[in-house]
């Protein structure tokens, strides 16, 4: 009877995804399990290999190689992070109102305060550029985030909210009451929801990839982008390939963060969705 020992090393890594102030780099452990066969032969692939190789262990994604889909569909001078912050809270926000385009919902106090504290979580970070929605309550909250840095803020209009027709200012109430079908749509089957064969979310699914494009081609490799909730639905499922119909499988906090790595090809890993902790704690991020 042979009793052998088996030995491979596999490598265990811990790294924190986002941090404060006083976080240290992200380290890298190794764990040692001995296997040693007593008829190992130097022809047959290792246990490490073999574990390494194994797309069911590894998820299939270790690296960006053939893990997703460009943005750009042309190369980038270099890999790019990009920080999306939605606005605080709007008067729309808070009356429970259907915003969509429209220019009349502001930021309340209560938004300027939730945009000062984006502000000074984001402090610690240097962003080469910041682009904004020209729609007031993105616009004022860019405006608080960016005081006192040099460059000056660049307002797209691939970055405006959806256009929502009829349904725009009023109750959400009211809605479900005066046009029941058409809210009931735009709620529960959002990618189907049109008016006069006109569909917003589709669309916004290409006013999207054009956002992206204007951001990642622009000078710099570290950007800022203030904007809205349903566009930025579509630019955090455009970047990781999901359809209008997930248009409701994220949700985003008035002044959420959510951070992308963009690779050289403009392809997209998510770094983080929707962070919060700077609303409740003084909390500064350093990613």
């Amino acid at each position: 009877m042979v009793i052998g020992v088996l030995s491979f090393k596999a490598p265990v890594h811990y790294s924190s995804l986002n941090s404060i102030s006083n976080s240290r780099r992200p380290v890298k452990y190794h764990t040692k399990l001995g296997i040693q066969c007593s008829n190992f032969s130097p022809d047959m692939p290792s246990a490490t290999e073999m574990l390494l190789n194994d797309a069911s262990i590894t998820g299939g994604a270790y690296g960006f190689e053939s893990a997703t889909t460009s943005l750009t569909q042309k190369l980038l001078s270099s890999s790019k992070k990009v920080t999306l912050v939605r606005h605080g809270l709007s008067s729309w926000n808070l009356e429970g109102r259907v915003q969509g385009s429209s220019n009349l919902s502001v930021l309340t106090d209560t938004g300027v305060r939730q945009a000062e504290m984006c502000r000074q979580a984001l402090v610690k970070i240097h962003f080469d550029r910041c682009f904004s929605s020209p729609i007031s309550r993105a616009k004022t909250t860019a405006e608080v985030i960016w005081q006192e840095r040099e460059e000056p803020l660049v307002f797209l209009d691939s970055l405006k909210e959806a256009h929502l027709y009829f349904l725009e200012g009023m109750r959400n109430v009211d809605a479900r009451e005066k046009y029941p079908k058409e809210y009931t749509t735009w709620r529960e089957d959002p990618a189907n929801f049109n008016v006069n064969g006109v569909y917003p979310v589709r669309k916004l699914w290409g006013t999207a990839r054009e956002a992206w494009k204007e951001i990642l081609f622009s000078p710099g490799e570290n950007f800022l982008v203030v904007t809205h909730k349903s566009i930025l639905r579509a630019l955090i499922c455009t970047a990781l390939g999901l359809s209008p119909e997930r248009f409701r499988a994220i949700d985003v906090n008035n002044g959420g963060i959510s951070v992308f790595n963009i690779n050289k090809r403009g392809e997209a890993m998510l770094q983080s969705l929707n962070m919060t902790a700077h609303m409740y704690t003084d909390h500064v991020y350093l990613y």
